[in-house]
């Protein structure tokens, strides 16, 4: 008997039918089976949001999804979001505004602030804030990043928008 489970993962809108171990986590089968090395392996404890992915929309910790918890969903990585040799708009706002440092954090990141926007296309600073809240970077103070973001649904003239008292 095979200690391996069929498993079919729909990755950046790529299917892949791939036999993993019952105890493999997303994370080992993005970076080690699929070569997705962007969705970074930080803490293992879904503690620094390194790894973070997008299933069904939804940002998850691919180091603590079992991978064949996933199959019939859509997986979403850092690497699917630049198109036709374009950033998408939060890794060029990121970039315009000088908040990369080391970039070990940022595929994280950027997943954070895409679910966030999808969500919520003119967030405010506050609202960033709490979207990034289960992402660690240890270069930046976060506020270009938050800025940055932010930045992103709002009109170029504009400054971000800062949290009302009332949110």
């Amino acid at each position: 008997m095979s200690d391996r489970i069929p498993v079919s993962l729909t990755v950046d809108g790529e299917t892949h039918t791939l036999e993993v171990a019952p105890t493999r986590t997303l994370l080992d089968v993005l970076r080690l089976e699929l070569g997705l090395t962007g969705v970074r392996r930080g803490c293992d404890q879904g503690s620094c949001g390194a790894c973070m992915v997008l299933v069904d929309d939804q940002p998850m910790f691919s180091c603590l999804s079992l991978a064949v918890s996933m199959g019939g969903r859509a997986i979403t990585t850092v690497e699917a979001l630049a198109a036709d040799g374009a950033l998408h708009p939060v890794q060029e706002a990121l970039v315009e505004q000088g908040a990369v440092q080391c970039g070990f954090c940022m595929s994280g990141i950027v997943i954070a602030a895409k679910a966030l926007l999808d969500r919520n296309p003119h967030p405010t600073v506050g609202q960033v804030r709490r979207a990034l809240g289960s992402n660690i970077c240890r270069c930046t103070g976060y506020v270009k990043v938050v800025n940055a973001i932010a930045s992103v649904g709002q009109q170029s003239d504009q400054e971000p928008k800062q949290e009302s008292s009332h949110e």
